[in-house]
């Protein structure tokens, strides 16, 4: 595997997908799963020519579906010129080799999938050590299935000094160096910007959170009016930005974070440590939703539990419901029995129920696009920043 993109650089690569749904998943998570790993492959530049689902309890150990299926996709592959087959669960080592034998076409896990993103979004050095990392981290363990082709070296007469050593190993020895220098380099960067936060002086500090392509680039540049890139595909921001915001009289720092996302392989959480330091070192976190998305609430869920592995403290948090321009109330007929989806709530009702749901958390609703309610947002930031800053600076309190 080499550090390259999984898919071609401004080559479009026909792809199909493959998922298992468990007995947890129903058939609308599904769905939604599946729609998240093709805007995935659309991301790294693939185009998704059909999809395979299957219903197990788990994975098959062997080929992750069943005997059964892995043969029908491999009859569509052959008939479909097909080049690319992309699994929505993280493939272990010895699956990836049985399924590379049956199918012959290469083969993507969600992982690398998500590693191979995060590669061509990496702009800064911080960033693209922080990616080359985990690439090296998750290629290590599956050394076995890049030189299944090679043979053990034998020595010939006179060169039997014993076992010998095989390509893969020195493969391996060669990864295990090279992640032992990205990890030193990544802490010396680390230092470095544990010394610009330390220098950011008597500021609050805000961090932006949630679940990837929710609009918080957006809504970092309306803040700060400043220019941070933002795009309609996931992972559009990688390195952490900080920007100061002033309301009012009231400044204080804010950062954009990089997006949370379903199954986020622990390589990247691992190794997206300064990223992640903004959210531990911040005294605020606004969590940014999309509602229009109709798996806004599974995201809110999502992110919350990546929270809880990196961050233990309790802190403050603001709930944006972002997009309200986007959101589209279905409203059910009568007779329709089915269970409610989030979209069959108004935007009033749904305000309610998360009202309620989030207790003391502050929520606001919101179009960063169009502007909707900024002066809400605004006035809610600066309340809840100046009761930090007095709390935290106290001889202060006279300048607010």
């Amino acid at each position: 595997m080499s550090q390259g993109h999984v898919l071609v650089d401004d080559v479009e690569e026909i792809c199909i997908l493959i998922s298992v749904i468990t007995q947890e998943v129903t058939e609308v998570q599904a769905t939604e799963y599946l729609d998240e790993l093709e805007f995935l492959a659309e991301t790294a530049g693939g185009v998704t020519k059909h999809r395979f689902t299957q219903k197990l309890p788990k994975p098959n150990p062997k080929t992750y579906v069943g005997t059964g299926k892995i043969e029908e996709i491999r009859m569509y592959i052959n008939a479909n010129d097909i080049e690319v087959a992309i699994f929505d669960d993280e493939l272990s080592p010895s699956q990836l080799r049985n399924i590379e034998k049956i199918l012959e076409i290469k083969i993507v896990d969600r992982n690398i999938l998500i590693l191979d993103i995060f590669a061509s979004r990496a702009r800064t050095a911080n960033a693209k050590t922080q990616v080359e990392l985990a690439q090296m981290q998750y290629m290590l363990p599956r050394l076995t299935r890049l030189w299944t082709h090679l043979d053990r070296e034998k020595g010939g007469i006179g060169m039997r000094s014993g076992a010998g050593e095989t390509q893969i190993e020195v493969d391996r020895r060669l990864i295990q160096d090279k992640i032992s220098a990205l990890q030193k380099k990544l802490k010396s960067i680390d230092k470095q910007k544990a010394v610009q936060r330390g220098n950011r002086g008597q500021l609050v500090r805000v961090a932006l959170v949630g679940y990837t392509n929710v609009g918080k680039s957006t809504i970092m540049n309306m803040l700060s009016k400043s220019d941070v890139f933002a795009e309609n595909k996931l992972f559009a921001t990688l390195d952490t930005t900080v920007r100061k915001v002033v309301i009012e009289n009231l400044p204080f720092l804010l950062a954009d974070t990089v997006g949370f996302i379903r199954k986020l392989p622990h390589q990247l959480v691992d190794s997206f440590k300064s990223t992640l330091d903004e959210v531990r070192e911040s005294h605020m976190l606004v969590h940014v939703l999309d509602i229009a998305h109709p798996s806004f609430q599974d995201h809110y869920n999502v992110v919350c539990e990546t929270l809880a592995e990196i961050d233990k403290v309790d802190k403050p948090v603001i709930v944006i419901f972002n997009k309200i321009d986007a959101y589209k109330y279905v409203e059910k007929e009568e007779d329709d029995l089915t269970p409610m989806e989030p979209f069959n709530y108004s935007l009033e009702d749904l305000k309610k129920t998360w009202m309620a749901k989030l207790n003391n958390t502050k929520c606001v609703f919101i179009s960063a696009t169009n502007k909707d309610n900024i002066e809400e947002l605004k006035a809610l930031l600066y309340k809840e920043v100046k009761l930090i800053f007095q709390e935290r600076y106290p001889y202060h309190n006279f300048l607010y």
